[in-house]
């Protein structure tokens, strides 16, 4: 029995650090991306753009369209989980649906802050897999480029609200 509260305890422990670490959160949803990123580059790569990608061994076309899709999927959890004490509404004194304006607004400011760091995925990327599988390659630039992205989106997308 003192098992399981041990157990309660650690779990209620891990989940604080959750709440109070916004990095750590950031680095969940940032893993669930790499996810996305990796399937939808292999999947691209070896099936949907092989055809087109083939002859220059290189992951063109599916390595956008994994960008882009692990883009999405950062936004929408980053937005839900990670700065949802942040997420912009049209009253600040009330809570209300947000309008496809807003959320437009804030996708576009979440891709323009992560621009650099996607750019920077891409160029790396593209650079190691002359010299290593691009999946390996792909992993490397996700890291590099995941500092930049938070700090830009801590700062300007999901800024804190003026007081």
């Amino acid at each position: 029995m003192s098992g399981v509260n041990g157990l309660q305890r650690a779990v209620l422990w891990a989940l604080g650090l959750l709440e109070r670490y916004r990095f750590i959160k950031f680095g969940i949803v940032g893993a669930s991306g790499v996810v996305v990123n990796l399937t939808v580059l292999y999947l691209g790569h070896e099936y949907l753009f092989n055809a087109i990608e083939a002859g220059y061994k290189k992951p063109y076309l599916s390595l956008a369209l994994a960008i882009a899709l692990a883009t999405l999927n950062n936004f929408t959890w980053n937005r839900l989980w990670t700065w949802s004490d942040r997420v912009k509404t049209l009253e600040a004194d009330e809570i209300q649906p947000v309008s496809l304006r807003l959320l437009g607004m804030e996708f576009g400011q979440y891709v323009t802050a992560s621009a650099f760091g996607s750019g920077l995925q891409y160029v790396l990327t593209l650079l190691l897999s002359g010299s290593m599988d691009y999946r390996v390659a792909n992993i490397i630039a996700i890291i590099a480029a995941s500092v930049s992205n938070f700090l830009a989106n801590d700062r300007w997308t999901f800024k804190r609200p003026k007081d």
